[in-house]
This record gives structure tokens, sequence and C-alpha cells, in this order.
């Protein structure tokens, strides 16, 4: 556990909530849909029936691992957290209705609410060094090892997958989306390099110490 900051596991914490709050109240009903791993999900689903519960899980697992192998144990840590709080949040939302239930009819609001939720809540767990999903964890380490910026990560990746989507997904509703996915990478960006303080590593820093 060294160094773990108690104050960015209460970022990764609120954060997690704070996305968990965008995806049901906006996501959930407003027609919008997001890139990267979820997306992936339900291309596969609707290309050859496979079942999010399993795609999504290899998926998200495959991402983590590569997390873990290129960020170290501290991002194992944080990202554990953020997971677990984004699915207590999740289901703590979904005992009450939804709070703007007219956004279905109002998707360009949709689209900038919800870029600001994921934004936000995202971009904050990886500022931490942690990930709420798989998308997050392959954008940071590939950030890592090539030196990109991580909004262009997140883009070149919701790009891929929102491009095939369009074999399933109304083109009228994907250029919402596809706006969604922009600003809140943008967003993520720019959280990203907020200064931070402390001893602590970065994500990665950690193993690069240790190489002779």
């Amino acid at each position: 556990m060294r160094n773990i900051r108690p104050a960015r596991c209460i970022t990764v914490l609120a954060a997690s909530c704070v996305l968990a709050f965008g995806l049901y109240h906006i996501h959930s009903f407003a027609g919008v849909t997001e890139g990267g791993v979820l997306g992936a999900t339900l291309l596969l689903q609707n290309w050859w029936g496979l079942s999010p519960a399993v795609s999504g899980f290899v998926l998200n697992a495959v991402c983590y691992v590569l997390g873990w192998r290129v960020l170290g144990k501290n991002f194992v840590i944080y990202s554990a957290l953020a997971t677990a709080s984004f699915s207590v949040s999740y289901a703590f939302f979904e005992q009450f209705p939804p709070l703007w239930p007219q956004l279905y009819q109002q998707p360009l609001l949709a689209a900038l609410l919800g870029a600001l939720f994921v934004g936000v809540g995202a971009g904050f767990c990886v500022w931490a060094g942690g990930a709420v999903s798989g998308d997050d964890a392959l954008a940071m380490a590939l950030s890592h090892v090539t030196h990109w910026p991580v909004q262009y990560i997140y883009l070149i990746s919701d790009l891929l997958v929102l491009g095939l989507s369009v074999t399933y997904i109304p083109l009228g509703r994907l250029w919402y989306s596809l706006l969604t996915v922009i600003l809140s990478g943008q967003i993520i960006g720019l959280i990203q390099r907020i200064p931070q303080s402390g001893p602590d590593p970065l994500p990665g820093e950690e193993k690069e110490n240790k190489t002779p």
C-alpha cells in the first residue's frame, strides 16, 4: 500500500459516483451511447449475438491486465476503488426515477450533459491514477507507452467503435453519440493536465523507477 494516498482514494470514489450519476440519468434514458468497450460489446452483440455479459468481461479484463502491466500496482488499487464506487453508486441511483426523462426528445442537450458527466467523472479517476472501465485503462496504458495525449487515444478508439456501429445504430442518433465522445475525451485530457502534488509517482512511474 506504499504510495497510496487517501486524497486520491477519495477523488476516485467521488469521481466514479459522478460518472454513475451521468450514465444512469442521461445515457441510459436519452438514447446517447458511448464508444470504447461499451460500444464494442453492443457491436459484437448485434453482429454475432455475443452477450455483453461475456464480451464485456473479456474486453475489460484484457484492458485491465494491460493497464496493470504498464502502469503498476497503484493503478490496480485505485481502479478497484473506482469500479466498486461506480457499481454501488449506479445501483443506488437505479432506486430512483430519472431526473430528466425529457432528454430523449432533446438529444443535443443530452449529448452535451452526458459529455460533461463522463468527462469529469472519468477524467478525475484517470487524474488520480485509476480507471473505472477498460476504456480508461486502455487509454492510460497506450498514452503512457506512445506518449500521445490521452484525449487522442480516447478519440481514436471511440471513432473506430462508433464508425462500425453505423451498421446497427441510426445515423441521426449516432451523430449525438459522436459529439459526446469527442467532448468527453477532451474534458478528460484537460483534467489530466491539472498539476498534482505529493511524493507518490504517477501511473507507470513506479515501474520506471525500478529500471536500472
